[in-house]
């Protein structure tokens, strides 16, 4: 019986446990709006891993009804969604993208938050599984209605309240994934209504320092990495954009050993938009 016991899987593990019947593969893909990264898949070509389903947090997954993109769904919609992709209480659930290791970390993080242990991200995505030359189906999988209990865990995804008590707590380090261009304010946002800078006291780690192309860094070097940031003891919360690349800090955290790790949901998205939360540029 295949368990996981890390938060992240290799290639040679899928390929060795694809056709596990607990097994689910997720596709959570998103578009990439950070300048140097780009999907494999693009217009009307749909390249995924066999019996793949697809995961979309963008658009279905997510807070209805809402200014803010992709938001955490409640709990009761994130089981209905995911119930609808043949997702069970005893799912092993790997999730991975076609960028190689962008917008997975956040569907990792998400079924952590909804109290589901049992899923990782797959190390390199969907490039690194087409560079190894397995085989590729051209649609997702046909599957039967799962039965999913989700039992959210609030404290996963925090609220611009929480990151604004942290910023002055010296139990908690706020560190930002955006560019250090856009963190110093000195790049425009991708979004035009919001503020250009970063929030007091935050640390800025741009997510591509804890990459290797579209894998992530050995845990070694994450280690290394993070100490210059905050102890194991103290409490992470990452931020970004918009709450996709700052769970790429969130997985690289984990795999680096911290465990009180947060993410603000909202994001430079919300933090950014005019109004009384404060922002520097230096």
């Amino acid at each position: 019986m295949i368990q996981i016991d890390s938060p992240l899987v290799n290639i040679k593990w899928l390929e060795q446990n694809l056709s596990d019947e607990r097994l689910v593969v997720l596709d959570a893909s998103v578009p990439p709006v950070v300048p140097g990264y780009q999907s494999i898949n693009k217009g009307e070509l749909c390249r995924v891993i066999p019996g793949a389903r697809r995961f979309d947090y963008d658009q279905r997954v997510c807070k209805p009804n809402s200014s803010l993109p992709h938001m955490m769904p409640s709990a009761e919609l994130f089981e209905a969604e995911v119930g609808k992709q043949g997702i069970n209480q005893d799912s092993i659930i790997v999730v991975y993208d076609d960028v190689g290791l962008y917008a997975s970390p956040r569907a990792w993080w998400m079924f952590r938050a909804m109290g589901h242990r049992q899923v990782a991200v797959l190390d390199g995505g969907l490039p690194a599984w087409i560079e190894a030359g397995n085989d590729m189906a051209d649609e997702y999988a046909d599957v039967e209605p799962g039965c999913f209990q989700a039992h959210l865990d609030e404290a996963l995804f925090c609220d611009f309240n929480v990151v604004l008590a942290a910023l002055n707590d010296s139990n908690c380090t706020v560190l930002d994934a955006r560019s250090a261009g856009r963190f110093k304010g000195l790049e425009a946002e991708p979004r035009p209504e919001v503020r250009e800078g970063h929030m007091p006291n935050a640390k800025n780690l741009p997510f591509p320092m804890v990459l290797d192309g579209g894998f992530l860094k050995p845990a070694d070097e994450l280690q290394h990495i993070f100490t210059n940031f905050a102890s194991t003891d103290k409490k992470v919360i990452t931020c970004c954009g918009s709450g996709i690349t700052a769970c790429i800090l969130t997985l690289a955290a984990n795999v680096a050993g911290y465990e009180n790790l947060s993410v603000y949901d909202g994001s430079w998205a919300e933090w950014g938009l005019p109004g009384k939360l404060p922002v520097v540029t230096s």
